[in-house]
């Protein structure tokens, strides 16, 4: 794998702490899905700055590098990452003003949730279940059960890859399904505003409490998995193509399309990236010759 030098990692360490800095990490350890080789580097910043200066530094080397929170939508081939993956999950600062709840990227959904339900508010209750961080709801426009991100977003405060930071208004940032101004990688989270409503906290709770009865029903969350798989075409629901298909249970190697909901590709037995990734194509490839359409991978792979 391709290195920086000895005297850019140590600064690197200098700065953020060599705790926060290791090599050859396996990414089956940092990814929902369970699988993947080594990337040559993992950092894992603390504080905005130190993001700020990683990333300022990989750039100006022109080294490769992929940005991610809770690793719940991406799949790290098993060859791994030539380059490093920074990671946001440290950053977890959050505030509550009235009804304005400002957060660092790296919280995840749940616990954000939570700090939300405590305050009585009400908006952010579509979230709760959603397996990833605030980050990367943000740059995806993550939503589930009529709610997307982009009806909560005030602000997000962004870096761009030579280090500046900026501001932008829900209208800059260009949110439509699954996608924002984030999406190409211009750009990455740093943290969000979301202006939300006063609620009745056990009216809350029991919205939550059937959202999440919901997704335990109709979801596989007892196996490693990076959520849905495939974006919604539109005019159809990918679920029920690949069931359609004949594809729900199907299994290739440890990697199944799940019996519970055919719109997860499962990790359901020690499967390997490229078992996922080949039962992914063997979907997609089934779907678009019964049925003329394309599932779109809603999963980043490294």
């Amino acid at each position: 794998m391709k290195k920086l030098t000895d005297e850019k990692i140590e600064l690197i360490k200098k700065t953020i702490g060599a705790g926060n800095v290791m090599e050859e990490e396996p990414m089956k350890l940092h990814t929902s899905m369970e699988v993947g080789g080594p990337a040559a580097y993992f950092f894992t910043p603390e504080t905005e700055e130190d993001l700020a200066f990683v990333v300022k530094t990989l750039t100006a080397e022109n080294y490769p590098f992929y940005l991610k929170g809770n690793g719940s939508n991406i799949i790290v081939k098993d060859e791994g990452y030539d380059g490093a993956i920074v990671e946001t999950r440290k950053l977890r600062n959050v505030t509550i003003d009235g009804t304005t709840v400002t957060a660092q990227a790296g919280i995840l959904l749940k616990d954000l949730s939570d700090m939300i339900l405590a305050a009585s508010l009400t908006g952010f209750e579509f979230a709760s279940g959603i397996p990833g961080s605030l980050g990367g709801a943000v740059c995806m426009d993550a939503g589930a059960y009529d709610g997307e991100m982009r009806d909560i977003i005030k602000t997000v405060k962004l870096l761009d890859k030579e280090g500046n930071i900026v501001e932008k208004t829900n209208e800059e940032m260009d949110f439509a399904y699954r996608h924002s101004c984030c999406s190409d990688g211009s750009y990455i989270v740093l943290s969000a505003v979301l202006e939300l409503k006063e609620g009745n906290y056990d009216e809350i709770r029991a919205k939550i409490d059937d959202l999440t009865a919901k997704r335990e029903e109709k979801q596989p969350l007892e196996y490693p998995s990076c959520g849905s798989t495939f974006k919604r075409p539109e005019g159809y629901f990918a679920g029920k193509l690949i069931t359609d298909a004949g594809l729900k249970g199907y299994q290739l190697g440890g990697a199944q399309v799940s019996d519970k909901h055919a719109g997860f590709v499962i990790n359901k037995d020690h499967a390997t990236a490229t078992e996922i990734l080949d039962l992914i194509a063997h979907v997609q490839e089934e779907v678009e010759k019964q049925f003329g359409v394309k599932l779109e991978c809603e999963v980043k792979v490294l």
